[in-house]
């Protein structure tokens, strides 16, 4: 039998690789991607599409109860969209309180119920500067909480932690993967707006790797 995996799947890029990585290595994978709330669907959709496309079931979990307590944060509050690259000071407000917490919290409970060992997300060290809940100690001690958490002791797993977006693409080309697939941009329009500090690493990634982003800009 193959050992389960659940994996957070949000749709963008980074967890898009860790889950097409998860397969390679030969896991049962239960993506499992979360509404809290964001200012667009187009990432969640993207999820979709890549999960039947697989043959997977995406377990989607609405959480937009949680911006009752949340506030702040441009990607769920009525607050423009910075642009600029993440090591930016203003791409401090598209930090979500908390968020990889509570997110690991209910990954960690669905994989219990399932009987999975792993629960896997897409933190990189290119996140670092900005999101504390991506940073190595993060991830370290909510490892640790997750052993004891409950009877079954459950891995917290990042698998490009130590790496960056760049790193990530390049595995993910070795591997064949299609980027169109994903979506990464902030704004939620037809095109990727190109400006957001998501868009500029993702267009980084991309021209470091000597390849032509698949998705179109504004």
């Amino acid at each position: 039998m193959k050992d389960k995996v659940v994996v957070i799947y949000s749709g963008g890029m980074d967890s898009f690789t860790v889950l097409h990585r998860a397969l390679r290595e030969g896991y049962e994978v239960y993506p499992l991607s979360f509404n809290y709330g964001q200012r667009h669907s187009r990432e969640l959709d993207a999820a979709q599409s890549v999960c039947d496309a697989n043959g997977l079931t995406l377990k989607l979990v609405d959480i937009r109860a949680i911006n009752t307590l949340l506030a702040g944060s441009s990607l769920t509050d009525d607050i423009d969209i910075p642009e600029g690259h993440y090591a930016a000071d203003n791409m401090k407000s598209t930090v979500v309180p908390n968020r990889n917490m509570i997110l690991l919290s209910l990954a960690i409970g669905y994989a219990v119920s399932i009987g999975a060992r792993q629960v896997m997300y897409g933190a990189h060290s290119g996140d670092h500067t900005i999101y504390p809940d991506c940073r190595p100690e993060f991830v370290e001690k909510m490892n640790d909480v997750s052993q004891i958490a409950n009877f079954e002791p459950v891995d917290i797993v990042s698998p490009y932690l130590q790496g960056n977006k760049i790193d990530i693409l390049a595995d993910g080309l070795r591997m064949g993967l299609d980027y169109s697939q994903t979506w990464t941009c902030y704004n939620g329009r037809e095109k990727a707006c190109g400006k957001c500090g998501s868009c500029q690493e993702r267009l980084e990634a991309f021209e470091l790797n000597g390849v032509k982003d698949p998705l179109e800009y504004e």
